[in-house]
């Protein structure tokens, strides 16, 4: 991966973050990965941070990487009267979240949950996790504690992969989706997908989305029951967001590359120049954004979950402290 890849944007994604400071809190308290991160987002003031762990484990971790535990809120995610107030939320959720005193207590006790019920309950804007926990722990977490936003039926995620000034795509930061969620995708999804990211975009990026439903096959070239699939996600799409300029289905290089575009597919509003790349399927988007990060020179900020009430990230196992940052501040930018 190039040196700079990624770092214009991280950038720009700390000074917009420290702009509009938020809360958010981190399950993983006791991860040193989130000391290291929490320490350098507090230094530079780009969002207050309350982790839950083990107090003194918590501070210890803190001081190890020179930030003052004064600095953040560490919360003790066994106190009794916590598990207890957040067994309640969840009991009285909309859609019955925990049947019983006793499920709800048990699933009170996870950090995790605790971290969604925080955010649900409006005590932090956003949570972040994943460093050490998979991507279906904290979706199942965030979906029993803040659920999904109003007209939503799936979560999805994004990838914005960003390129240094140095690569041949130039410096630029594509979206997609979704790379880390839904399997099989159906139209009506696939297109659900494309209206989240372009909506995440606008806030997380700060430009207009235009939008590129990908397949093996450019306005025709090809046929199938996963062109067809996708043909039918762009329809639903412009009925969805009529406004946003999107096209498809287009092969990749159709979409990203001008003179191909103008070949392949003349008078189309996005090919060439799309930013946001909605993927057939889970196969296909996350092969391809793991071969553009580890062969292509990208950096990967992800996988950024959409379609939630309320923003709770999640982040890669293998983040660096530099990725833990990164995906804070985009969460800190979701956040009402």
């Amino acid at each position: 991966m190039s040196e700079g890849a990624g770092a214009d944007f991280a950038g720009r994604l700390a000074e917009r973050a420290a702009a509009r400071p938020r809360t958010l809190v981190f399950p993983e308290g006791a991860e040193p990965r989130i000391h290291h991160a929490v320490a350098r987002a507090v230094e530079a003031g780009l969002f207050e941070a309350v982790l839950l762990g083990e107090p003194s484990a918590v501070a210890r971790g803190l001081e190890e990487v020179g930030l003052s535990p004064d600095r953040v809120r560490i919360v003790d995610p066994t106190s009794p009267d916590r598990l207890e107030r957040f067994a309640e939320r969840l009991r009285v959720r909309p859609g019955r979240t925990a049947r019983t005193a006793a499920e709800a207590l048990a699933l009170a006790t996870d950090p995790l949950q605790q971290g969604a019920l925080m955010v649900d309950a409006g005590e932090v804007h956003g949570s972040v996790a994943g460093a050490i926990h998979t991507t279906a722990s904290v979706v199942r977490a965030a979906l029993r504690g803040v659920g999904t936003a109003p007209g939503v039926e799936t979560v999805s995620s994004s990838f914005y992969m960003a390129f240094g000034a140095d690569h041949p795509a130039g410096s630029r930061v594509l979206t997609f989706t979704d790379a880390a969620i839904v399997p099989e995708p159906s139209a009506e999804q696939l297109a659900g997908f494309a209206v989240a990211a372009s909506r995440a975009r606008s806030s997380v990026v700060g430009d207009e989305p235009r939008v590129a439903f990908l397949s093996y096959s450019t306005k025709g070239s090809a046929d199938g029951a996963s062109v067809e699939r996708v043909r039918a996600a762009v329809t639903r799409f412009r009925e969805l967001m009529p406004d946003v300029p999107a096209d498809g289905e287009l092969q990749g290089d159709a979409a990203l590359v001008a003179e191909i575009g103008a070949r392949k597919a003349p008078g189309s509003p996005v090919a060439g120049r799309a930013n946001v790349l909605v993927f057939p399927d889970l196969d296909s988007g996350n092969i391809a954004y793991k071969l553009v990060q580890h062969l292509g020179g990208a950096r990967a900020f992800g996988p950024i979950l959409h379609g939630l009430a309320a923003p709770c990230s999640d982040l890669s196992r293998g983040a660096v402290p530099e990725d833990i940052v990164a995906v804070a501040c985009i969460t800190s930018l979701m956040a009402a």
